[in-house]
């Protein structure tokens, strides 16, 4: 079998004593734990150079490579899967995605997407045939909230013209670790893909970074974590998140760029942040949409801990 790609992982001492497809599938965003248990029994998994169980527990200290082979193609299939729908005509429709669902399919998510979801309910999507019918913009699966999709090649070019504008209006809400000495402020900061790790971006000035801006304020100060409130003016892979972590405060449960369980989480099984306004120019007549989403429950619960165990300043 031909091999897409290596990951290597270093277990921490902090994974001690968790099996080995539970902690890779939860160190590996985009891989399922079925997924991983598949590539463990087919001997795609190593520990220290050696075939390991799923069984596996772990000590810490271990050198983990993951070999994963390459999707199998596969042509988009409509699947029945509710979608909350906060605006759609003819031309475009505002998703509120839900946290856990991935936008189109990827290595370990060929069915159940966003994509998925669209073509079943909208089967007329003229967007080129391709796996990712109307996909503008892309929510990570572990980010809730609004993304725009259009349903037909000439929406689809008229909204992606604006993303390039940089006119498309998105404000996310999100809580990090750490406190700010400025109330609002701007990192501009360029982004690329990191050099070893295929899932992972980083803030570079190399040749493969892009540039990106992230505009946030604060809302709340919650001992050592902050309610923040950004725009994005640019939208590169994982932008929010990395440009939080280069500043120093990653966002409270990211698993890849926050670390585990050596941090509180507050109950949350995902990243605190949620794409809560978007904005763009109809793509038709050129009015103003803009839609609004409020904070799901997950959040929403893990909030009013951090509130009672940080309460805010003053």
């Amino acid at each position: 079998m031909d091999i897409l790609d290596t990951i290597e992982l270093y277990v921490p001492t902090q994974s001690a004593g968790e099996r080995l497809d539970r902690f890779v599938a939860q160190t590996v965003a985009d891989l399922s734990r079925s997924l991983v248990q598949q590539l463990i029994g087919s001997g795609h998994v190593t520990v220290d150079g050696r075939l390991a169980r799923s069984s596996l527990i772990l000590r810490g200290g271990e050198r983990v490579q993951v070999c994963v082979p390459p999707p199998q193609p596969t042509e988009l299939q409509p699947e029945a899967i509710p979608l909350q729908i906060v605006f759609e005509d003819e031309d475009v429709v505002v998703v509120d995605k839900p946290a856990g669902m991935v936008v189109h399919p990827a290595p370990g998510h060929s069915g159940g997407t966003l994509a998925n979801a669209l073509l079943a309910r909208y089967p007329n999507m003229q967007t080129g045939g391709s796996i990712r019918p109307g996909i503008v913009h892309r929510l990570d699966q572990g980010t809730s909230g609004l993304l725009v999709v259009a349903r037909h090649d000439q929406a689809m070019h008229a909204l992606t013209e604006q993303q390039q504008a940089r006119t498309m209006l998105k404000i996310y809400l999100a809580v990090v670790e750490g406190a700010f000495k400025e109330l609002d402020g701007v990192i501009d900061a360029p982004i690329g893909r990191h050099p070893t790790d295929r899932l992972r971006m980083v803030v570079t000035s190399g040749p493969t970074g892009r540039a990106a801006r992230t505009h946030y304020r604060v809302l709340e100060e919650l001992g050592g974590y902050t309610l923040l409130e950004l725009r994005l003016e640019t939208g590169r892979t994982h932008q929010i998140r990395v440009h939080m972590l280069h500043h120093g405060r990653p966002i409270l449960g990211d698993p890849l760029y926050a670390g585990r369980r050596s941090r509180p989480t507050f109950g949350l099984n995902r990243q605190f942040l949620h794409a809560r306004r978007l904005g763009f120019h109809h793509p038709r007549d050129e009015r103003w949409i803009e839609c609004h989403s409020p904070l799901p429950n997950d959040l929403e619960q893990a909030l009013e801990r951090l509130r009672r165990a940080c309460p805010a300043k003053g």
